[in-house]
């Protein structure tokens, strides 16, 4: 069986691909398994400082391979013992296996940013969404597909839909299913930015994160995920207890000294 999820790391950024280009990347239960244990590795792992989340092929990711899920329903039911479900919770998680193959982006300590391209369906969209930012081609198709099998999205996606574009954009969409542009994404807040070549532009983006202080940047992503948690009062508390800790450290120090010096800064892996 084909490598579900690939990894390759490079001067502190992880070039992480979607690997079913056969099936436009469809979600089966070894994709979900492969994207959760990928971020777990990564979380671990001090020398990355950014992520590039992508899909090989012609599609960052189709949605859902329902053929695969029927085929292991079949089975399930032929059997006098029940098999586990996707939609258990993970252990000691507050997510199932699906959510947590979304979720785990946005808990990453590190950057994540999603080079889209081709179709973002369903629950590759919501893969997508669990990035920090989103950079798509112009013709990329997206959409909240769930509504069209009679479902709804269930990877963490209404909660990132309404984060991204607002309550009424994200009822608009998960209601009709309708597929929206890379250039419409961008312009409703789906997305961050167009390119040509959205994963050169990522890759560019991730080397630009990874040469400041990994300190720092993991820092913003706690305060910045956060923010729409607590209210002012706590979340300015929690902006003077992250600059506290960071101040007079020796990646602190050192983007101050390689600044009046006018050099690259060095900086150590986080501990």
């Amino acid at each position: 069986m084909t490598e579900r999820v690939t990894v390759k790391v490079h001067d502190g950024v992880a070039d992480v691909r979607l690997n079913r280009p056969d099936k436009l990347n469809a979600l089966d239960l070894p994709t979900f398994e492969a994207l959760a244990a990928t971020g777990d590795a990564l979380a671990a792992d001090p020398s990355v400082r950014a992520v590039v989340l992508s899909g090989e092929g012609r599609a960052f990711c189709a949605g859902l391979d329902f053929a695969a899920f029927a085929a292991m329903a079949e089975r399930a039911s032929a059997g006098s013992a029940r098999s586990s479900d996707i939609t258990d919770r993970a252990p000691g998680r507050i997510t199932n296996l699906g959510q947590q193959a979304v979720h785990t982006w946005r808990e990453l300590p590190q950057p994540v940013i999603a080079a889209v391209h081709g179709h973002a369906l369903g629950g590759g969209l919501q893969i997508a969404l669990g990035a920090d930012l989103r950079i798509v081609a112009p013709d990329t198709k997206m959409s909240v597909l769930e509504i069209r099998w009679g479902l709804v999205p269930d990877m963490t996606g209404t909660a990132a839909l309404i984060r991204l574009v607002g309550e009424d954009t994200a009822k608009e969409l998960t209601f009709t299913g309708r597929t929206v542009s890379g250039t419409d994404a961008v312009r409703i807040g789906l997305a961050t930015r167009t390119a040509d070549d959205p994963h050169a532009a990522a890759t560019d983006l991730a080397r630009e994160i990874a040469a400041n202080s990994p300190d720092a940047v993991r820092a913003a992503k706690r305060l910045l995920n956060r923010a729409a948690d607590r209210d002012l009062a706590g979340q300015f508390l929690e902006e003077s207890r992250e600059l506290g800790a960071l101040r007079g450290t020796p990646n602190q120090a050192e983007a101050v000294r390689a600044y009046f010096e006018k050099r690259p800064p060095a900086f150590t892996d986080p501990a």
